[in-house]
């Protein structure tokens, strides 16, 4: 078990030198969930025009100082429709709420407070002083104001004030393109009939879905038999697509069949480190290929989607310009662990809240084969090298992963 890198080391190195590669223009519809790559001015003025902010009556702030007052209504505003005359002496004009406020008024009067008296005449009940009711010209925001920072990641909110501000289209961060090979003589996709000796792979979806989750575009290449040649075919395919990461499922490990270091190192792959202290993952690979990051997962479905957790949602953050932080808590124990070797556990678990805050407690098989214990797991107790035993209620510290 000598040789074995710590999980936060195999971080660093694998993170190192990861930036964005320059950035890329997409209609604002498209744009949702992507990293601005400068700053967004706004390209006019919002509101252009003094607003009507609810319906009622435009009127002059002196006309309704002292209530009731009759005021004679001219004529009509509404969103896209303005009213073309001026409010005089003793006039009013119907305004709709986002109507611009016509010249000559300086208030507006809510229609709760306004009794009709005919077609053209209002008595206005409660007065308005100026400027009430009025959304004032580049309330929200004036034209060439900066309204997102770089790096920004835009939200609806941020969507929608782009589009407010008249972008049609976004520079934003180009995205990071993660190519994902299943390795394997078993492996069949989803819907086959497996033979006696097969199985139904299964680790793309949920490492692509955490990929995805953190901002990448995912290419899902498909499964190479266990030959040197297959899998270089492929990793060939993911290098000409202009994959940022290149993720392989299985053959990592040490097996007669575990042909994804030899097919990687045959390409000139750099091998940059392989065996990590942590449980479950032990066999993770990374290389780098020009510019093409390589991570080789176990096959193992629970170990795959851990690693993926702990280090391609980080890598894929950090490429797309994105803050990356592990979503952790405070918890006490629901049950016993015993001592800890010399490798960092990731220990399945549900969580409770009890009397004293979280609690997590520990499933009792940890097969890293087990996918049905890691979709009712809520969070993954993380267990350091050489922790003693621990006791019912005594702390720790989980990664959420739902």
């Amino acid at each position: 078990m000598s040789g074995l890198l710590p999980v936060d080391e195999a971080l660093a190195r694998l993170l190192d030198g990861a930036a964005p590669r320059g950035h890329e223009t997409v209609p604002v519809a498209e744009a949702a969930g992507r990293v601005l790559a400068g700053p967004l001015k706004a390209l006019r003025t919002q509101p252009p025009f003094p607003a009507s902010a609810m319906d009622g009556y435009a009127v002059r702030a002196e006309d309704v100082a002292s209530v009731p007052v009759t005021l004679a209504l001219t004529g009509v505003a509404a969103a896209g429709r303005m009213f073309a005359g001026r409010v005089g002496k003793g006039d009013a004009v119907r305004i709709l709420t986002g109507a611009p406020v016509p010249d000559g008024a300086d208030a507006i009067v809510i229609q709760e407070n306004v009794r009709k008296l005919g077609d053209d005449r209002i008595e206005v009940l409660e007065n308005a002083a100026a400027g009430r009711h009025i959304r004032r010209r580049g309330l929200d925001f004036l034209d060439g104001e900066t309204l997102l920072a770089e790096g920004r990641v835009l939200d609806p909110a941020a969507l929608s004030l782009a589009a407010a501000a008249n972008h049609a289209t976004l520079p934003v961060v180009r995205q990071p393109v993660v190519a994902i090979i299943a390795t394997g003589d078993e492996l069949l996709p989803p819907g086959s009939l497996p033979g006696p000796d097969q199985i139904i792979a299964s680790n793309v979806y949920g490492v692509g879905a955490i990929a995805r989750m953190a901002g990448a575009r995912v290419l899902d290449l498909g499964i190479a038999p266990d030959r040197t040649d297959a899998i270089s075919t492929l990793v060939t395919q993911a290098l000409d697509e202009d994959a940022d990461i290149v993720v392989t499922l299985g053959g990592a490990s040490v097996g007669d069949h575990d042909l994804v270091q030899a097919a990687l190192t045959g390409l000139g792959m750099k091998l940059g480190f392989w065996k990590i202290a942590m449980r479950p993952g032990k066999p993770l690979m990374f290389g780098r290929l020009a510019r093409a990051r390589f991570i080789g997962l176990p096959g193992n479905p629970v170990a795959s989607l851990v690693c993926a957790h702990l280090f391609i949602a980080p890598l894929v953050a950090r490429l797309g310009g994105r803050p990356h932080e592990y979503r952790t808590a405070n918890a006490v124990l629901g049950a016993p662990m015993a001592a800890n070797d010399l490798r960092q556990d990731y220990v399945r678990s549900a969580l409770t809240h009890g009397k004293d805050g979280l609690v997590a407690t520990p499933f009792e098989t940890q097969d890293s084969s087990m996918l049905k214990v890691l979709a009712a797991a809520d969070g993954l107790i993380i267990r350091e090298p050489f922790a003693p035993p621990a006791r019912t209620g005594d702390t720790c510290r989980v990664l959420l992963l739902r």
